[in-house]
């Protein structure tokens, strides 16, 4: 049996950072959070992420930063992002970079699921 995908959360908002995670906990996935773009790429947990789920606008790097950042260095994890505060601009920014999803908070759990499937059914189908 293979192990559930990781995911990891990452938005500077607490109690978004942990309603994010409960949700994706109770689907059954590995759940990592992180309060900063920082503090995930210095973590243990950047290679094994199968999905980051990430805040657009956070101190020091955004979301967006570390989208670009990571594509940069070959990653081609799927990214799902969430905002408070949606613009169009940063919304094409972020599919041209090759994001999974963008939702506005707060979002609705059945779209968070369905990003997450598609964003894991895509990387599986790359994989193969």
């Amino acid at each position: 049996m293979s192990a559930a995908p990781v995911i990891s959360v990452i938005d500077d908002d607490a109690s978004v950072r942990a309603a994010t995670g409960n949700l994706v906990r109770s689907l059954g996935y590995t759940v990592h959070v992180f309060a900063s773009a920082e503090a995930f790429l210095q973590s243990q947990r950047l290679n094994e992420t199968a999905c980051v789920v990430t805040d657009i606008r956070m101190p020091v790097m955004s979301g967006l930063e570390l989208q670009v950042h990571l594509r940069a260095q070959g990653s081609r994890v799927p990214f799902i992002f969430i905002t408070a505060l949606p613009d169009d601009s940063v919304r094409v920014r972020a599919f041209e970079g090759g994001a999974s999803g963008f939702l506005t908070k707060p979002f609705d759990e059945s779209a968070l699921i369905g990003c997450l499937d598609a964003a894991l059914a895509r990387l599986r189908e790359t994989d193969k």
